[in-house]
């Protein structure tokens, strides 16, 4: 019964959204990928927010609900009956009335099974998307017969954009630049850090204050010649800087200047756990990726962690990767051999990440400074590690969201554990109560 209400909702909130845009007939701009989509979508609505009149999916709403309840401009029910009722009538209203609708949309477009992508296609006419990276594990690749086909979903999007449309690829990635040569009839512009791409950041760096990271520093290079320096507080890593070029890219494609997109940017502090720069308790630092995990990103975080400079202790809390299907094992011992080159210690949570333990202590990493905790013990873990944290550690917290929730282990090793609300992913009621 609750599947077959729930398609309902999902079917009448699709044919109100198809009914908005064409309606109000709003230009799209579509970010899709299997790596940095919805800070890739922040970026972009920071960078333009400044010129247009311009509206963005909240948090991560990227699904059969979230892209319609962002046209709608509706936020989730989530159980509530009486607000799903609110939401459709809200939708109907706009309908039939007329609003002050914005111009631009902002959408975040993801696929959990196959066709998800196929099936917004057929109704989503994009006048840019961007594909920011598409890995050879992506997550949630469980659900696909093989990486190969979480591609094609993505592509399905590349191929609904407009005529005169403009595609913008990760061109960092092997797997997204293939698709310059099958796209070449549309306009393309590339961004990464490599000098082919159209887009680039160089001169990257970490800044730091009293001994402590505080954020990046970096140009933006434009084949046309312009230089501008970009200076993102508060986030760490070059995969941090992969959304402000995407960013810079759909600006430099609709005209918007690029002092202007700038602003914009630096004012922007990106979505929370991810890669954020929190203050920890005795003067530790911590650093907040605990959305989400996936190989590629687990990959980045690490080599980040290994980059800074620390005057403590480098801890690693690491948890599940989950919906890897039999890539799940493989990619859990690749990371425990990483994690061993890096980290003072290792804090594992969750059974797959027991895997990670494993693989580091096989390749010499010191069992005495390698604690493991079960699926639903974040707090315990994040209990421990506190009570270990010294003045100048770094403590790295990264792990999959429904399942792991390492986000509950931050929220102890926090200096003000009372503002957790705002500083950290998943503080909303619906959540809380899981």
């Amino acid at each position: 019964m609750k599947s077959i209400l729930r398609n309902i909702v999902i079917a009448i909130i699709t044919w109100e959204a198809r009914t908005v845009l064409r309606k109000y007939k709003p230009r799209i701009i579509a970010v899709t990928g299997s790596v940095g989509k919805t800070s890739t979508k922040d970026a972009i609505y920071a960078a333009l927010q400044n010129s247009f009149f311009i509206r963005k999916s909240q948090k991560s709403f990227n699904s059969e609900f979230g892209m319609p309840l962002t046209i709608l401009g509706c936020d989730s029910g989530w159980n509530n009956p009486l607000a799903w009722i609110r939401n459709i009538f809200e939708g109907l209203a706009l309908i039939l009335f007329k609003n002050h609708y914005p111009r631009w949309l902002v959408l975040e477009v993801g696929t959990d099974r196959p066709g998800d992508i196929q099936s917004v296609a057929q109704w989503l006419q994009p006048d840019v998307v961007v594909i920011t990276a598409l890995p050879d594990v992506p997550v949630h690749v469980e659900s696909f017969s093989s990486p190969e086909e979480v591609v094609i979903e993505k592509k399905a999007l590349a191929k609904a954009l407009k005529t005169e449309g403009t595609l913008i690829l990760g061109g960092d990635d092997k797997s997204v630049l293939v698709l310059k040569k099958e796209f070449s009839d549309r306009t393309i512009q590339t961004y990464g850090v490599e000098l082919y791409n159209d887009v680039v950041a160089s001169h990257i760096a970490i800044t730091y204050k009293d001994g402590k990271p505080q954020g990046m520093e970096f140009r933006v290079d434009e084949k046309k010649g312009s230089s501008i320096p970009v200076t993102i507080l508060k986030r760490l890593g070059q995969q941090q800087v992969y959304p402000v070029l995407a960013a810079f890219a759909v600006a430099r494609a609709l005209g918007v200047d690029s002092l202007t997109a700038v602003k914009g940017l630096e004012d922007e502090l990106g979505p929370k756990g991810r890669m954020r720069i929190l203050d920890g308790y005795n003067n530790s630092t911590i650093i907040d990726d605990t959305y989400n995990s996936s190989p590629i990103a687990l990959r980045a975080a690490l080599a980040t962690l290994k980059k800074l400079e620390a005057k403590g202790k480098k801890i690693a809390v690491l948890g599940d990767m989950l919906e890897l299907g039999r890539y799940s094992a493989e990619a859990h011992r690749k990371a425990g051999i990483q994690a061993a080159g890096i980290a003072d210690v290792l804090v594992t949570v969750g059974v797959r990440a027991k895997g990670i333990a494993e693989a580091a202590r096989e390749v010499g990493f010191d069992p005495v400074c390698i604690q493991e905790f079960d699926t639903g013990e974040s707090h315990e873990a994040g209990r421990m590690v506190r009570a270990m944290l010294e003045e100048g550690d770094i403590v790295l917290a990264k792990g999959s969201q429904s399942g792991i929730r390492l986000e509950q282990a931050v929220k102890e090793m926090l200096k003000e554990p009372q503002k957790a609300h705002e500083l950290l992913v998943r503080q909303n009621k619906e959540w809380l109560e899981r």
